[in-house]
């Protein structure tokens, strides 16, 4: 943030007044510039008398145009840097809010003039509010200048905290929303950030309940997009969008039916299901960007996965090679595949041609996942049981050997 270090008694803001109306007069001479001058820093000395912090930010902002064009960047800075410390003087909250639109309002005018420092200034602007909905409203003008500005990546950065944010803002369910929307928008357009604009689009199609049924429909584009998304990602093989109403209403939707049955496919079938889905559906697929091959790939993970879920965990080489449609020489090859994508941990017993499988990973977790962990934690408790009961009856023995 910029300092204004003052050479004089002479308050920052009356020197800005002053400073901006010489500069906007300058041209009409001085019989004209003087007493136009003399009128707009006596009518800034009133306002700060009677303390109309919103009407001296209105008039210290008129010059602004004329000042971007017309002096340095440091200069630039310095100057707003006085004006958004207006905020700091007002008398409530609200007034700073109202103060803090009109900056925001004038930066945004012309952003693709000097964006990036424009965006500086905002980010300025929101370190000096103190009301957390006065810090959102100049957050939001920021993503907005940054996207009409296109230097989007100097706001990327913050989306790393924007949970601690959310928490600071104590937001209303629409304005988290909006506010998702907005960064997956942003992400999207950027090539390697695509895994965390989905993140952000799941968070946006999860703040749509039931409830929410008269405004469910606006999100169908972006439920669609979301699974489309899902899909093309190599490394994701998680997520809960089948839970969400905003993907769930696609599934009797016509012009989405079948994107929802590709995600149901996806996350609770297997490869052969999404084969016989493909040889119906290949020019959809097309339509939406989809390559054949990556989705085979990645069906036949979690098809792998799904098979290591089941009973005891040893899957038969046989079945694998079955269950993929691959070769003999080739089960290998995907067991270390699934290995290395963490969907399983196993271990490959190449004498008896099996996998032993001690861990896999769930694309969903529902009833079945739900009875699979109650009889896991079943067997864990009888297994510590018969430990306790060993202990003790060892203890027993060695006691009564010493009382003899």
């Amino acid at each position: 943030m910029a300092t204004v270090v003052p050479l004089s008694d002479e308050d920052p803001a009356l020197v800005v007044v002053r400073f901006t109306a010489e500069l906007a007069w300058a041209d009409g001479g001085a019989e004209i510039a003087e007493p136009q001058v003399s009128r707009l820093y006596a009518e800034a000395e009133d306002c700060m008398v009677m303390g109309r912090w919103l009407d001296l930010a209105s008039l210290m902002l008129t010059s602004a145009d004329l000042v971007f064009s017309r002096v340095s960047e440091k200069d630039l800075e310095c100057i707003f840097t006085v004006i958004c410390n207006l905020v700091t003087r007002t008398s409530s909250l609200d007034e700073a809010l109202e103060v803090a639109k009109l900056i925001s309002a004038k930066l945004l005018q012309q952003p693709g003039d000097k964006p990036s420092l424009r965006l500086k200034i905002l980010f300025n602007l929101y370190n000096l509010l103190e009301n957390p909905y006065s810090k959102f409203f100049v957050y939001t003008k920021a993503l907005d200048l940054a996207i009409s500005g296109k230097v989007t990546d100097h706001v990327i950065p913050t989306f790393k905290r924007i949970d601690s944010f959310l928490k600071e803002w104590k937001l209303e369910k629409v304005e988290e929303r909006s506010l998702f929307l907005t960064i997956a928008n942003i992400l999207k357009d950027s090539k390697s950030m695509g895994k965390e604009s989905l993140s952000f689009l799941i968070k946006y199609l999860g703040t749509f309940s039931t409830e929410d049924a008269y405004v469910l429909s606006e999100a169908k584009e972006e439920a669609a997009r979301a699974i489309i998304e899902f899909v093309k990602s190599p490394d994701m093989f998680q997520c809960d969008l089948l839970d969400f109403p905003a993907v769930g209403q696609l599934e009797k939707d016509p012009n989405y039916t079948l994107v929802y049955e590709l995600l149901r496919i996806l996350l609770t079938q297997r490869l052969d299901a999404y084969l016989e889905f493909h040889s119906a559906n290949s020019t959809l697929l097309k339509s939406y960007g989809l390559v054949h091959e990556d989705c085979v790939t990645k069906m036949r993970l979690v098809t792998l996965a799904d098979l290591g879920s089941y009973d005891s965990g040893e899957i038969p080489y046989s079945l694998i090679k079955e269950s993929l449609a691959i070769t003999d020489d080739e089960v290998e090859y995907w067991v270390v595949k699934a290995i290395a994508a963490k969907l399983i941990d196993c271990k490959m017993d190449q004498m008896n041609q099996s996998v032993i499988v001690s861990r896999t990973t769930e694309r969903v977790f529902g009833l079945r996942q739900w009875k699979g962990l109650r009889s896991k934690l079943g067997i864990w408790r009888g297994n510590v049981m018969n430990m306790i009961n060993t202990i003790q009856a060892s203890r027993s023995s060695e006691e009564a050997a010493v009382a003899m």
